[in-house]
């Protein structure tokens, strides 16, 4: 009835969705190799090195800079599924709030809770939701070809900066937010 690239392509769109595939973190190192919660930690604390060398990564503006951050908290959504992916950023943005340096800002400045509720509050929020997705996404199978891959970081991309946006609104307004908090990042997000 259908063709067979058609027939192909349907085979693998509902055995994508019908169950849970292994992420990418889950191949390289099965949780049945020691401890399942050593391993969620130490996966969890490299992510959270990853995400703060990828601060470090940046163009400084205000009030929001453009950094490698989002890549790295796509790709390790992608990589750790979505419990481990938004554990992950829930761990950064409690090293935050308890001082360490790792986020955006010269390598001495120092971290704080009140990077917590200041301009990028919502984009770190942001972080723990698109992990979330973009993990669920993978382990349904949609990190399987490049293209979907890209649409699976996409889709964690857009809720960043859809809860970024809505912060900065609240903050400078929504013309301050689209021209301070969006204009600028879109050739990078492309």
């Amino acid at each position: 009835m259908f063709h067979p690239h058609i027939r192909e392509t349907i085979r693998m769109f509902t055995a994508s969705t019908t169950g849970i595939r292994p992420t990418l973190a889950s191949v390289l190192w099965p949780a049945a190799a020691g401890s399942p919660a050593l391993r969620s930690l130490a996966l969890a604390v490299g992510g959270t090195v990853l995400l703060w060398l990828s601060a470090k990564i940046q163009v400084p503006l205000l009030p929001v800079p453009i950094t490698m951050q989002t890549l790295a908290v796509l790709a390790l959504g992608v990589a750790y599924g979505p419990r481990l992916g938004a554990a992950t950023m829930a761990l950064y943005l409690a090293e935050a709030a308890v001082g360490l340096p790792v986020l955006a800002g010269g390598w001495s400045e120092g971290g704080g809770i009140r990077h917590l509720y200041g301009p990028t509050a919502g984009y770190l929020a942001g972080f723990v939701a698109a992990a979330a997705v973009s993990g669920r996404l993978a382990e349904r199978g949609r990190d399987r070809t490049i293209w979907r891959a890209g649409a699976a970081m996409v889709t964690g991309n857009l809720i960043i900066c859809v809860l970024g946006l809505a912060w900065l609104t609240y903050l400078i307004g929504l013309a301050g937010a689209v021209t301070y908090g969006l204009l600028p990042f879109l050739a990078g997000d492309a």
